[in-house]
């Protein structure tokens, strides 16, 4: 190596240390090992992937391995993630959703390109297609007894607060009607599928209901999330009017707590024991008999510690007709709930997930599901 290039690399090195160059500049992953040289920020790995797909616009070096030279160096000295970001995020909506390292390929994807291709936080009329309060359009919707993909009109529309979709394309009715004030929206690519695979969740006569959706471009399918983020939000500047944005902006959208496969018995503890697809849905634990299911089988709310709710490793004494070993027990202020997992990692990762929630005390709202699960036929 040339000692222009060592004293080139030394350089970079440095820059990294400067605020804002130590996380990458799209998905905040700390220590970012590239670098493009094209637009003067630091990225990932991850992300340097994703921005050789703009490469008209971005071309990616890895600091340590690729050789620099003196002009490019200057040129990362002279932007830099902070003054990237001034210039490529100076208008992004409340309401839209920053990804971060932890989040699908898609979403950070889409980001990127938003971002750096078509300039959308520069130029505010680029915002129309999820900002305009409706939306209609077509997605592939999975069916809910075939599990077969057909195409679906959905309207979302934030005047009337609802989403809704029509199983014809000249239908008057819809098929469903979802209120946005229970409407969640979650990417889930390895579960559905597809890297552009969306769940949406919303409350039928207080019981969840999931829909399955794709579109196979994936500007579409961000833009519909970021839609619905723009509906909720003007829904609950609505109905909590003096709240700031920032504590509305949590709930937007939320990813589920944990999900996956456990086994449970029933009420009286005495039938043996099944393998469910289990969703902890902020306090509704659901459970599935297929993790693709429209309806869940059961619904268990899990309060908080005050509210004697409480989780314990283990099962109890002379229980049978389970095959997992790793027992997890829930004790409501009605009954206890009984579960087996397959090994002590999921039982670990499962039992903190339950913690999180019993941990956290009840909000007032959350007294009314809890009422409302108490007395239901």
């Amino acid at each position: 190596m040339t000692s222009d290039q060592e004293t080139n690399r030394q350089c970079l090195k440095k820059l990294l240390e400067k605020h804002g160059n130590g996380n990458c500049a799209d998905c905040g992953a700390a220590d970012p090992e590239w670098a493009s040289y094209t637009l003067g920020v630091f990225v990932c790995q991850s992300c340097s992937g994703l921005h050789r797909n703009i490469v008209k616009i971005s071309k990616v070096k890895s600091i340590q391995l690729d050789p620099w030279s003196s002009s490019e160096v200057e040129f990362m000295a002279s932007v830099g993630n902070n003054a990237a970001k001034d210039k490529y995020e100076q208008l992004v909506p409340a309401f839209y959703y920053r990804p971060t390292h932890t989040d699908c390929m898609l979403l950070r994807e889409q980001w990127i390109r938003a971002k750096y291709e078509r300039k959308e936080f520069i130029y505010v009329e680029k915002q129309e297609p999820y900002s305009a309060g409706y939306r209609e359009g077509f997605l592939w919707k999975r069916g809910r007894d075939n599990g077969q993909y057909l195409s679906r009109k959905f309207i979302l529309s934030e005047r009337e607060g609802v989403l809704k979709y029509f199983n014809k394309h000249d239908a008057r009715e819809p098929k469903a009607l979802m209120k946005i004030n229970t409407v969640n929206a979650t990417f889930q690519p390895t579960k559905i599928g597809t890297p552009h695979g969306l769940q949406i969740t919303y409350l039928k006569d207080n019981s969840t209901r999931n829909i399955f959706v794709y579109h196979e471009d994936g500007k579409e399918i961000v833009d519909w999330f970021n839609a619905i983020r723009a509906a909720r939000l003007h829904y609950l500047q609505v109905a909590f009017p003096g709240n700031p944005n920032s504590g509305l902006l949590t709930k937007l959208t939320r990813n589920y707590i944990k999900e996956g496969y456990m086994e449970k018995t029933g009420p009286k503890h005495t039938e043996g024991f099944k393998k469910r697809w289990f969703t902890m849905d902020d306090r509704r634990l659901m459970y599935f008999k297929d993790p693709l299911d429209a309806y869940a089988r059961g619904e268990v709310f899990i309060g908080s510690k005050e509210n004697n709710y409480v989780v314990l490793p283990g099962l109890p004494p002379n229980i049978q007709g389970y095959h997992w070993q790793f027992g997890i027990t829930i004790v409501t202020p009605e009954r206890k709930f009984l579960f087996t997992c397959e090994n002590a990692a999921d039982q670990q990762d499962w039992m903190s997930a339950f913690h999180t929630v019993i941990n956290r005390p009840m909000i007032p709202q959350e007294y009314a599901v809890e009422a409302y699960f108490k007395h239901k036929p």
